[in-house]
């Protein structure tokens, strides 16, 4: 798949994919020098990146004004998302948080919105996510990061317990959840990638810490 044939199958405009043509360009620059994305995956660039990160775009909740990605690293899905952002019906993203504790894959986010003319629509926190004042946002996303309970941890540190979040997630997405349900409670939903035959994407509506609610629901000792 090349960008036409991404543009066949999202519907995008022009302007949205000459942004996504530019940012396709450096991001292949830049991996001469950093390990931004596998380098296998670097020839497929347009579906295993470009394209799995743009189907969480309709599966963003209605009304999305404002998205945290969380460990963005080369940029996806919340560069892709911030690009197509435009494209939507509802008004659009106004604003996506890209966080990334590596200095020079921040350095790379920063160029990369620059060269997409992306202007104030993008923030990229160059910090650990525990390190980070609260943000508030409507939706949380995160491709290729952690467990879903560390994601939730983030989540919930970050932007608060009961903001949707929408991951991207591999095989081991049933046991995760399995994990992650002994401290959170959790209404979620999984749809199959469009583009991993072994991926899903896992749509979190709500979630709360059960931890916390079983200590405050635990008598007193003594």
């Amino acid at each position: 798949m090349d960008g036409r044939g991404f543009a066949e199958c999202t519907g995008v405009s022009r302007e949205t994919l000459d942004r996504l043509t530019a940012y396709a360009a450096l991001l292949t620059k830049w991996q001469r020098r950093i390990n931004l994305v596998g380098p296998k995956t670097v020839p497929d660039l347009w579906r295993r990146h470009m394209l799995d990160s743009a189907q969480l775009l309709p599966r963003l909740p209605p009304g999305t004004k404002t998205v945290v990605d969380l460990g963005s690293g080369a940029g996806f899905p919340g560069l892709v998302l911030a690009a197509l952002g435009t494209d939507r019906g509802d008004g659009g993203i106004e604003q996506v948080h890209l966080v990334e504790s590596d200095q020079r894959k921040a350095v790379f986010l920063r160029e990369a919105a620059r060269a997409m003319a992306l202007g104030s629509r993008v923030t990229v926190h160059a910090a650990r996510i525990e390190s980070l004042d609260p943000i508030r946002a409507d939706c949380v996303t995160a491709r290729a990061l952690a467990p879903v309970g560390t994601l939730l941890d983030y989540a919930a540190r970050l932007v608060g317990e009961n903001v949707p979040c929408v991951f991207l997630k591999g095989k081991r997405l049933e046991d995760e959840l399995t994990d992650a349900k002994s401290s959170w409670y959790i209404k979620y939903r999984i749809d199959a990638s469009q583009t991993d035959a072994e991926g899903a994407i896992l749509t979190i509506e709500d979630f709360a810490d059960v931890r916390r609610d079983s200590r405050i629901d635990d008598p007193p000792q003594g």
